[in-house]
């Protein structure tokens, strides 16, 4: 199995680390909260030992908790894979269709994308994952969305354990007047229950009830929007780059046709773009199969376009205020408080005098990019995020596209 063997050999001991995050304990405590719950609750409801029915319900249990916790710590131990260090295409003339990573001291091979959590460029990006705490991307893709699928599945399961469990130790002792809702127990009543089930067990199995109903819900719906971008063989950040070039192409009219290059015309040429039955996807993370009418860097030429436009459009403000980079600053208004973005991208602390290009926003909050001086560039350094609307002020005069001409290829 590789994950026993990547868990073995560990060459990375530091990944370890990635277990003492608040999305790994959170993901772990609900499956282990289900599972333990199931499992007691099905040997109270329906004993294993009894009946062949008994039997194959314990052993779908343990073998969803198995396939659950495989697929879930491959997504995160085995991780998305990383564009190597100052890495370069063989062919230098295609380095003026790439990105430069100054963090990584490197060019963007294709698909990949700066991860500001993980510190490098990565293959095939999809999303930074809290719940895994690791990037998705071209190595974990697939272990990623089968842990969404059986995640669900599983909890299904359990679900109808703790419903059922419930009902059958409810019916035995209330009457809440249900003469029209007969189920005929008798087969599974062949045996005492070896545990009680106490007030505390029933307040235990509506927990997990709760659980278990809340993780099919919400783990189901990021299911289907993961097969819906791998059906196309794109990702989540290429479906908005795609949608980004639609509406460039209408705002300026330029009568260009954007063809997403990674579709290769059918769903089940793309599916096994990702699933294969080795476990190990299509590629090297550098080169892909592309639409026939499409080159590989169609996309990157793309990006670079976006880039350049959202270096014209970005407008220049002056920090007239002091700003220490708070999530829900409490000196800076209670609308900003209280309107602070629901994401986990940063703050930027700035101080008087900060120059910032922004290039979106909300009425309360901003985002963009501080400009920092040769010495700070050079290093590699960036720093973007949000900050108050409040703590700057547009300048009179804009040179935002001026000063960043000769800016043209950063993360």
């Amino acid at each position: 199995m590789n994950f026993l063997s990547s868990f073995v050999t560990f060459e990375n001991l530091h990944e370890v680390r990635r277990l003492c995050h608040w999305g790994p304990v959170i993901a772990l405590s609900v499956i282990a909260i289900c599972s333990t719950m199931a499992i007691l609750d099905s040997i109270i409801w329906y004993w294993p030992l009894d009946t062949t029915g008994g039997s194959i319900n314990f052993i779908m249990l343990i073998n969803w908790t198995v396939l659950i916790l495989y697929n879930y710590f491959n997504a995160m131990f085995v991780g998305p894979g990383y564009i190597p260090l100052g890495w370069k295409p063989e062919n230098l003339q295609d380095t003026h269709y790439l990105q430069y990573c100054r963090v990584c001291q490197g060019y963007k091979a294709p698909r990949s994308h700066h991860c500001r959590k993980c510190n490098r460029c990565v293959m095939k990006m999809d999303h930074h994952c809290p719940w895994i705490n690791n990037c998705c991307g071209h190595l974990n893709h697939a272990y990623f969305t089968s842990f969404l699928l059986l995640a669900p599945l599983g909890c299904s399961h359990a679900a109808i354990i703790f419903i059922m469990t419930m009902y059958t130790q409810l019916y035995e002792r209330i009457s809440f007047g249900w003469s029209t809702v007969k189920i005929d127990m008798s087969a599974l009543r062949q045996f005492q229950p070896l545990m009680p089930f106490s007030i505390p067990a029933f307040a235990a199995t509506l927990f997990a009830l709760g659980l278990a109903l809340g993780t099919t819900i919400a783990v189901g719906m990021l299911f289907f929007i993961q097969m819906k971008v791998i059906l196309r063989n794109k990702t989540s950040i290429e479906s908005w780059i795609e949608e980004k070039a639609k509406d460039r192409i209408q705002h300026y009219q330029t009568g260009e046709e954007f063809i997403f290059p990674y579709d290769l015309g059918s769903r089940w040429l793309n599916l096994k773009q990702v699933f294969t039955w080795s476990g190990t996807p299509k590629g090297d993370g550098i080169e892909w199969p592309v639409h026939p009418k499409c080159h590989q860097h169609t996309l990157t030429i793309e990006q670079l376009k976006q880039k350049a436009d959202k270096r014209v459009r970005s407008v220049q403000y002056r920090a007239v205020e002091d700003y220490n980079g708070a999530c829900c600053p409490l000196n800076k208004g209670l609308q900003t408080f209280f309107r602070t973005p629901c994401t986990e991208e940063p703050r930027i602390p700035l101080s008087k005098g900060d120059t910032i290009l922004a290039t979106r926003g909300t009425k309360w909050w901003m985002y963009g990019d501080k400009v920092l001086s040769e010495e700070e560039m050079a290093g590699g350094d960036r720093i973007r995020g949000w900050f108050p609307r409040r703590c700057v002020e547009k300048c009179h005069y804009d040179t935002a596209a001026s000063d960043n001409t000769s800016d043209k290829k950063v993360n």
